[in-house]
């Protein structure tokens, strides 16, 4: 027996078919969306009913219910999700997966005995992000993907109490996950809200912005699959106590298949079986069931070319041969796998350039030749009523693969589906003689009624009432909430005969009568919850009001900051020539950091003309990064951070620190959370409209709470960088390439919009939306909002800082003064290429 615990396996469940695979083959739980305010806004939802009915199935055989409740929710919808996920737990649910830090504190308020887990779009990579969960109460939390084993061990030593969960099946977000506002600016389809349009998955090309040269194209940044059963064991001896399997749009074959596969591995752990990685043929069914190529992800260590699709984004298959021959409309393949009636088959040419892959099913099928291993066969295969044909030298995938298919079927077959679930139990006592009523006594758990028969009693001529007749009407019960029990009728004379009719109505009126009391008592719960939200939703803790209230909103030169983010010293002085009240560094987003010196010697410079200096800090910030940070944390300057454990580290220990855009703040609740953690000012979601800011900080009237309202927002934070990858060569070693050889590089998605790579200090890739927000024509209502700091920020060469930074400086101190601000100069100065942003599209 293993001497670790072997973590629970969780399986994801989009459907009620993909429960009963994932509890038939091995699952300890399963994770779960229901049709509001989850992150997959289509294919994977379930119906309250449906849920109702994957929380009996699973809980008839022990395994647990987790709901994704895992969006960012906005201030007017918070009555609403809260009771939407009452009505969730009514249905059976064990625990909910959370996103929303607001919305962990509220349930926690609403619902004290439901259990919470941080969703990975929560950003939880290191030490004191750990800390934070913990200290909210959150019982486990799901570990960024890209976490390394030496990260995981370094939370778990640090942060023993917290239970941990980390990804080891499935599809991977190439951006850190709550980091991703990439979708949400180019379509409005946010990720963080459960729209993800999937840019990522886009083919792109990678070029050197100051030659012109194409330097890589393909899917640069699609992900392979994620599949760790090769990291399981060391995984488990960290003591993580829970794997996932990604994959709740995904079919319940897949489902079925991957969970198969996982249980296996982990018992075999549990039995002792270790120091034993799964061979390529217990590896294969996970590969044919679904793969775009599969990667161990980054336990090992950061991953480099080989962790991207790179050739296409979707579904591959399993490698199984070459076409070798055409006789007719028919193929002949050299195989390694023999095909059958009903597979699907992929023809890919030989070379990239050769043509699209084209594929279809397997109609009919001749075997010429059959050794293991070696197969030569003749095929049909059909796309719809369309023969397909491929070249001669086209490699051949399997992309379905219908014996697998139907094990997998097969698998979960006997695990019903219930048909009514919370149905409530109706016993009846039966009283009656001839020529006298038929009395009925209906028993529904506390409630009891009594229903007498309109049409007397009679003797019976022919069939005469007895328990099969009285069973078969009374236990009509379809469309109600009610199932009959057991039926008494010692009191019943016998010989006697009523009409079917009567027995109808006598049924009908009792059901009508408990359904009504009982509808009494929903109501009064109904409207005990529904307070107890009203009152949690309307109160923001009275140490969050007032630590807002303490901070000074400006500085002493203006009553407004105007705070422009700058990545070098020289741009910095360019802000500081415009008018900005604070100057923001950034050392960090791109290669080379300007070295302490001019940074000191900027600070005091800046310092004689009367504006300030803070440092923004990276927003990931793995272990073993944190020690390079201590040099700048030494210079004490005031802290910008979109890194939720840093705010509260600093914060907490009395710190100026400004909460950045990344800490998604999107509804009051949170901002209340934030100020308690001992930020002294939070810059709201880039992800909200003007309006939906003034419901945000209207508890504060606006005091503490900054915008973005100029600059190119990270749309996306990735361990990956495009541009080692397109040298192949190692990440964290190549510094030649962004620093020396090609300084400035973007992608360019199919559309022709073009984002910036930022190759930032630890070797990431941060992409700069296409165009930067210009938000002028939004500052005088954010400016009634009471809101007085705004940001500007300057992340790629070319702007023209000056004036952009004296443009809004104007119209801040016309707004000041009392006097109507110049909106359009920025724009001007843009020449039309910029975004509104969010502040007038919803997400």
């Amino acid at each position: 027996m293993a001497s670790f615990p072997v973590p629970e396996l969780l399986a994801p469940a989009g459907t009620l078919d993909a429960v009963r695979a994932a509890v038939a083959n091995g699952a300890n739980a399963v994770y779960l969306g229901a049709s509001m305010y989850n992150a997959r806004d289509e294919g994977a939802q379930l119906s309250l009913e449906e849920l109702g009915q994957a929380c009996a199935i699973a809980h008839a055989r022990g395994v647990r219910v987790y709901l994704t409740f895992n969006v960012l929710i906005k201030p007017h919808e918070l009555p609403e999700a809260l009771q939407y996920l009452g009505q969730c737990i009514d249905r059976g649910i064990d625990a909910a997966i959370v996103q929303d830090l607001g919305v962990v504190r509220l349930i926690q308020q609403v619902y004290p005995q439901l259990e919470v887990h941080g969703s990975t779009q929560m950003t939880v990579h290191d030490v004191s992000g750990a800390r934070v969960m913990q200290q909210l109460g959150v019982e486990r939390v799901v570990l960024a993907r890209e976490n390394t084993l030496e990260d995981i061990r370094a939370i778990r030593e640090q942060v023993p109490d917290l239970s941990l969960e980390t990804f080891v099946h499935g599809a991977l977000c190439i951006s850190y996950s709550g980091q991703c506002f990439m979708s949400g600016m180019i379509s409005e389809r946010s990720a963080n809200r459960g729209s993800c349009a999937q840019s990522c998955r886009k083919d792109y090309t990678l070029t050197d912005e100051a030659t012109g040269a194409t330097l890589d194209s393909g899917y640069l940044i699609s992900t392979k699959d994620l599949a760790a059963h090769d990291h399981l064991e060391a995984i488990a001896k960290l003591g993580v106590g829970c794997l996932k399997v990604e994959g709740r749009k995904k079919k319940p074959e897949y489902v079925a298949t991957v969970t198969k596969a996982y249980r296996g591995w982990l018992d075999g752990i549990a039995r002792g079986e270790t120091g034993r990685a799964p061979t390529p043929e217990e590896v294969e069914p996970l590969v044919q069931i679904f793969s775009r190529g599969n990667t161990g992800g980054m336990y090992g260590g950061r991953a480099g070319r080989e962790y991207i699709t790179r050739t296409q984004p979707d579904n591959r298959g399993l490698p199984i041969g070459t076409v070798v021959g055409l006789e007719g409309q028919t193929l002949v393949l050299e195989l390694t796998h023999a095909v059958a009636v009903g597979d699907g088959l992929g023809f890919e040419a030989p070379a990239a350039d050769q043509g699209a892959a084209v594929g279809g099913t397997v109609s009919e099928v001749r075997t010429l030749s059959s050794r293991p291993g070696a197969y030569r066969q003749v095929v049909t295969v059909k796309s719809g009523p369309r023969v397909v044909t491929a070249a001669e030298g086209s490699h051949v995938v399997r992309t379905s693969d219908a014996t697998l298919m139907g094990s997998a079927r097969e698998s979960f077959a006997a695990v019903p589906i219930p048909e009514r679930v919370g149905v409530r139990r109706l016993d009846v006592r039966c009283f009656g003689h001839a020529g006298g009523p038929l009395k009925t006594v209906w028993q529904c758990g506390d409630i009891e009624v009594t229903v007498r028969g309109e049409v007397p009693l009679a003797p019976a001529s022919k069939r005469s009432l007895d328990m099969t007749q009285l069973r078969e009407q009374f236990g009509r019960l379809g469309g109600t909430a009610f199932k009959l029990g057991a039926v008494e009728i010692s009191g019943l004379a016998s010989g006697l005969f009523i009409p079917v009719s009567e027995l109808n109505r006598l049924r009908q009126d009792a059901t009508e009568q408990i359904e009504e009391q009982l509808g009494w008592g929903r109501m009064s719960d109904a409207a005990v919850r529904d307070a107890r939200i009203e009152e949690c939703v309307g109160h923001i803790p009275e140490t969050a009001l007032v630590s807002a209230a303490a901070t000074s909103p400006t500085n002493d030169h203006a009553p407004f900051a105007l705070r422009v983010v700058v990545c070098d010293v020289d741009t910095a002085r360019d802000a500081a020539a415009g008018g900005a009240t604070e100057i923001v560094l950034d050392p960090f987003v791109r290669h080379p950091a300007p070295p302490l010196a001019r940074v000191t010697a900027l600070r005091d410079e800046l310092a004689a003309q009367g504006i300030g200096l803070r440092l923004r800090t990276p927003t990931i910030v793995r272990p073993e990064e944190r020690a390079r940070l201590a040099k700048w944390f030494g210079l004490g300057l005031p802290l910008l951070t979109g890194h939720l454990g840093l705010a509260a580290e600093f914060g907490g220990a009395g710190h100026d620190v400004i909460a950045d855009y990344a800490t998604n703040v999107f509804n009051q609740h949170t901002a209340a959370l934030l100020f308690e953690l001992g930020v002294t000012r939070q810059v709201a979601s880039i992800e909200l409209t003007a309006d939906e800011l003034g419901e945000l900080v209207a508890p504060w009237a606006g005091r503490a709470f900054e915008v973005l309202v100029y600059g190119r927002t990270e749309g996306m934070t990735i361990e990956h960088c495009v541009l080692s990858a397109a040298f192949d060569r190692e990440p964290t070693t190549c510094r030649d390439l962004c620093v020396q050889k090609h300084t400035n590089v973007s992608l360019t998605d199919p559309a022709g919009y073009t984002f910036a790579v930022a190759t930032d200090s630890n070797c990431r890739n941060r992409l700069l939306h296409s165009r930067p927000i210009a938000a002028t024509e939004f500052v005088p209502a954010l400016w009634e909002q009471g809101i007085r700091g705004y940001h500007m920020v300057f992340n790629v060469p070319g702007d023209p800082v000056q004036d952009l930074v004296r443009a809004y400086r104007s119209a801040l101190d016309a707004l000041a003064a009392g006097d109507a601000p110049d909106v359009a100069t920025p724009k001007r100065l843009l020449s039309g290429a910029y975004t509104r942003g969010h502040f007038a599209r919803a997400v």
